[in-house]
């Protein structure tokens, strides 16, 4: 800290409140929009100045927690495997100095999470931003992470990137998805939509008004929604059976790819 001058305060963990969407486009319409609750958390304010001031529990048991292990590799300290990531990757130089890291996932609930999807926001030390990383869960329990790095990186600006993780037995491995994320103070908004070879497929999106995470709102959340992340394995699946009722072509599940991250 230079004389006189005061350290910036800690970014704060927030809880986002808001709606998931999906919309497949052939050969049969299938929509559905469902309210959601996720974390976005400052991963690198968090390892420095310490947790949320018990609102969260992070790996321990509550009514929500946030557990290292459930990310990345699976390690203790999902950070450290991100700035390794990152580092192999050649998006910050070795010693680099960094930025914010947030964190934009599903707590585990009552102990239990399943998340389709994680996006991991990274930042240069000025604050710009150096790479977003989506993980991908599936529900085979694998996990792929796209990594979108470059010059082109910036919120609100398109980003692509080819398919090539299994999600759904509806969905063939091929094609590329298109991203598009958007964040201001109070709301973030994540689009992710498939194009197969034959065009526009799948349009989905997480979206949601961000607050403080603090004990009340993470009790509101809760009892508002208690079995939030059980309920997303449960309508996977339920949405699953009206594709099949409506004769969308299966496709059986193909080797992982041996990288575990693309970019």
């Amino acid at each position: 800290m230079r004389a006189g001058v005061p350290e910036p305060a800690p970014a704060q963990a927030l809880i986002g409140i808001g709606e998931v969407r999906h919309r497949r486009l052939r050969p049969s319409v299938h929509a559905f929009a469902y309210p959601t609750y996720f974390l976005m958390l400052p991963l690198r304010s968090l390892r420095e100045h310490g947790d949320t001031g018990g609102a969260l529990r992070r790996n321990r048991r509550g009514l929500l927690a946030f557990h290292d292990a459930d990310h990345g590799d699976g390690r203790a300290d999902a950070l450290a495997w991100m700035d390794e990531l990152l580092e192999a990757e050649g998006v910050f130089a070795a010693g680099a100095a960094r930025g914010e890291t947030w964190l934009h996932c599903y707590p585990r609930v009552l102990g239990y999470v399943f998340k389709p999807v994680s996006f991991w926001y990274c930042h240069h030390a000025d604050g710009g931003l150096a790479a977003i990383v989506a993980e991908v869960n599936n529900t085979f329990g694998e996990r792929h992470c796209y990594l979108l790095a470059g010059p082109d990186v910036a919120l609100g600006r398109e980003l692509q990137a080819r398919k090539v993780f299994h999600v759904s037995p509806f969905c063939d491995v091929q094609g590329r998805y298109r991203f598009r994320f958007m964040r201001t103070a109070s709301r973030t908004v994540a689009r992710v939509d498939h194009d197969d070879d034959d065009g526009a497929l799948l349009q989905t999106s997480v979206s949601g008004h961000l607050q403080p995470l603090t004990a009340a709102a993470v009790r509101r959340a809760f009892f508002g929604m208690p079995l939030m992340t059980l309920g997303v394995l449960l309508r996977i699946h339920w949405h699953a059976l009206q594709l099949w009722t409506k004769r969308v072509p299966f496709f059986r599940k193909p080797a992982p790819p041996q990288a575990f991250v693309s970019r």
